[in-house]
């Protein structure tokens, strides 16, 4: 028996640290980042760093669905960033780093939009959720350099100072999920 592969898009701040949370999980078979949301088509790091395309720092995620579903997958988003705060993620500032749900189909969309009404009916976060669900127009898979940043690059400052950090927090919480 086959199994189908699906693909959630998610924009949490830096696509560096996304990267490396979401290739962690169970059934995810690749996280890949890229830019989306926006308006420019094919943009470039820098394009997007002006702030003038429209576009967020994004991943694409294909996924195992019968291994982990939609929602797990909202679930470790929302934990791994701060999605009351509008075009930041920590030192991380502008519209690129948003927080960002970019639907495939209709029950994407219906999950996402639930999700986000139970955290803010149970006041998860001191503040209202500002995370945009829009449709997704079309992924711009980034530069071969941000691929595997993390992997590749660990060692770096702010890889160090920040993707290291979320990561403990996240493996402790989310343990049970991890490969």
């Amino acid at each position: 028996m086959e199994t189908s592969i699906e693909t959630a898009i998610f924009g949490g701040g830096c696509f560096w640290c996304n990267e490396a949370i979401f290739s962690d999980l169970k059934g995810v078979i690749k996280v890949t980042p890229g830019y989306a949301g926006g308006r420019t088509t094919k943009p470039t790091y820098q394009q997007v760093c002006s702030s003038m395309t429209g576009h967020a720092e994004v991943i694409k995620i294909e996924y195992d669905p019968t291994v982990i579903s939609f929602n797990d997958l909202l679930d470790v988003f929302f934990y791994t960033h701060d999605p009351t705060t509008p075009n930041r993620q920590g030192n991380d500032i502008g519209e690129q780093y948003r927080s960002l749900i970019l639907y495939r189909n209709q029950k994407q969309k219906e999950l996402a939009e639930q999700f986000i009404n139970k955290l803010n009916t149970n006041k998860e976060f001191e503040y209202p959720i500002v995370t945009e669900i829009k449709p997704l127009t079309e992924f711009y898979e980034a530069e071969d350099y941000h691929q595997r940043y993390y992997h590749n690059n660990s060692s770096q400052p702010y890889c160090q100072m920040t993707i290291a950090p979320k990561l403990v927090n996240f493996k402790t919480k989310f343990k049970n999920s991890l490969k």
